[in-house]
């Protein structure tokens, strides 16, 4: 008789206790469902000992730029020997992304152990907000206090904190900056921030505090105007680029770029930073400014250009400009608004030297398609257009009609699933790429990266941690019948069928069965 394969439970509990932790954080108020009130963070803040106040924080807020920045000023300062705390959003692929520690995302395990720690006090807020009839803690709340609790828990020496959606109504707004650092403001998020520059970047301009330094990107005269007018009041005298620091020179590199800064301290050369684009030489120049005001670098007082060539090219931002297949290249971007569409556009034809790119995009509802579209048109052959895994995701006939105005008729391709528009872009490059270098760029909002990146990710094989999980019954019931063990099989490879390369699956298919059957609806079409 052939033995039966047993799957048994096994005795990692972790898994189990972080997949609840993110489930119940996940179903809280959605970043995008914002409740303008700094009630409820402080509560918790003031509940859980004010773990805010346990390190030095630079606080970073602005449109676009604001992660690669936190994560140069983060790896700056690991390069200087201080434990650093990362605290970003949105994530990629895990929620553990938003919370690092000296570079690494926190564990499975100290994520869930701290909700466990918080998660009563967010329960007792609810209670009490719902008594009078207030909103809930949101989620964002939830993870920035998680954050601070780890931060406070592990130490760490200094907190680089990248705000949310706003500033001044931010949950990550309860903290004291050292230093606060302001990435270029654009027009975005207009439901809730305001529909002008002026409105945007008083809302951003929230987070400067008395007593803390600022460092400025730069800025559109009408977000400039309001940034130092918020200085003036508070007695602050920031540090500008194009005034008190610059890019002085830069060239390519291979796999990103090397530059000269102008710092506060004096001049840094040989740096290379392994980023793309003008946009992350400016980010770079504003990450160093940042960290030499949390040093009180002068003329006199230098940062030691050895530590700073480290931790530039120390510095990673995944999801920016980032190859995640090659033969063809496929790039993924987090662009999701006219400024950024312009940014890698501007950057794709700087750094690669592509005879063919073609661009899939999805878009979520609310954003300026058009802006995204018109920003990408120069610089694109092909554009696919298609949906992404969020329930916000821009309805694919929306979006295709905007392209065929912007591109025209004989460059839009549109099908609403994205795999699919991987695919579509994939063929239209894949006869360039056999004589000359062509891409495929992914981008439109952070979920359509985040959704290529998995796609392109090789599934790890997980280890069981306890070698009874696959166990063989050497006495099978009575009553079973045929090959167990290859039935057994056959349904674990049914599980992993959906993840077999497409073309792989349909061979399997075509082999077992030759009817010549429909493709199932929502296929590619040229528009």
């Amino acid at each position: 008789m052939v033995p039966r394969l047993r799957h048994m439970p096994g005795s990692d509990d972790t898994r189990v206790d972080f997949a609840r932790a993110e489930s119940e954080l996940l179903a809280r108020w959605p970043e995008n469902k914002v409740a303008p009130d700094l009630g409820r963070i402080s509560a918790l803040m003031s509940l859980l000992g004010e773990p805010q106040l346990s390190a030095p924080v630079i606080h970073i807020a602005g449109t676009n730029g604001k992660t690669s920045t936190a994560r140069i000023i983060e790896s700056l300062m690991r390069e200087h020997g201080l434990k650093t705390g990362l605290f970003t959003s949105p994530s990629l692929e895990s929620i553990t992304e938003r919370v690092q520690i000296d570079g690494e995302p926190v564990s499975p395990e100290r994520f869930a152990e701290t909700y466990s720690d918080i998660a009563p006090l967010l329960t007792l807020l609810d209670e009490q907000a719902e008594a009078v009839n207030g909103p809930p803690v949101t989620m964002f709340e939830a993870i920035t206090a998680l954050a601070f609790a780890c931060f406070a828990d592990a130490p760490v020496d200094v907190m680089i904190i990248e705000c949310g959606m706003g500033g001044a109504w931010d949950a990550t707004n309860v903290v004291e900056p050292a230093v606060v650092v302001v990435t270029p403001i654009g027009l975005d998020h207009t439901d809730y921030l305001g529909d002008s520059l002026t409105e945007i970047a008083t809302e951003k301009a929230g987070i400067i505090k008395q007593g803390s330094l600022a460092a400025f990107a730069r800025q559109e005269p009408e977000a400039a105007a309001v940034l130092m007018a918020r200085c003036a009041e508070l007695g602050i005298i920031p540090v500008r680029e194009g005034v008190e620091f610059a890019v002085v020179n830069r060239s390519l590199a291979v796999g990103g770029q090397m530059l000269t800064v102008q710092g506060l301290g004096g001049e840094y050369d040989d740096l290379y930073l392994p980023l793309h684009g003008e946009h992350q030489s400016a980010n770079a120049a504003l990450a160093l400014a940042a960290v030499e005001l949390f040093f009180d670098s002068n003329p006199n007082s230098k940062l030691d250009p050895d530590v700073v060539r480290g931790g530039f090219g120390s510095a990673t931002s995944p999801g920016r400009l980032e190859r995640v297949r090659t033969s063809p290249t496929v790039i993924i971007d987090s662009a999701h608004n006219p400024h950024g569409a312009r940014a890698v556009t501007t950057a794709l034809a700087e750094s690669f030297d592509f005879s063919k790119l073609v661009a899939v995009v999805a878009v979520l509802d609310g954003k300026d398609a058009r802006g995204i579209l018109t920003a990408l048109e120069p610089g694109f052959d092909s554009i696919v257009v298609t949906r992404n895994s969020s329930p916000r995701s821009m309805a694919t006939d929306d979006i295709a009609q905007l392209a065929l105005d912007v591109f025209g008729e004989d460059r839009v391709f549109a099908t609403p699933n994205l795999a699919e528009a991987i695919e579509v872009a994939v063929g239209l490059v894949d006869d360039v790429a056999e004589w000359g270098s062509a891409a495929v760029v992914a981008l439109g909002s952070v979920i359509t990266a985040a959704d290529v990146r998995r796609m392109m990710k090789p599934r790890k094989l997980r280890v069981p941690d306890d070698a009874r999980e696959l166990t063989f019954d050497l006495l099978p019931d009575e009553d079973d019948e045929g090959d167990v063990v290859s039935n057994a099989l056959g349904d674990r490879l049914g599980d992993l069928d959906d993840d077999l390369p497409r073309g792989y699956r349909d061979g399997i298919e075509d082999d077992e069965d030759d009817d010549d059957g429909d493709d199932e609806e929502g296929g590619a079409r040229q528009r």
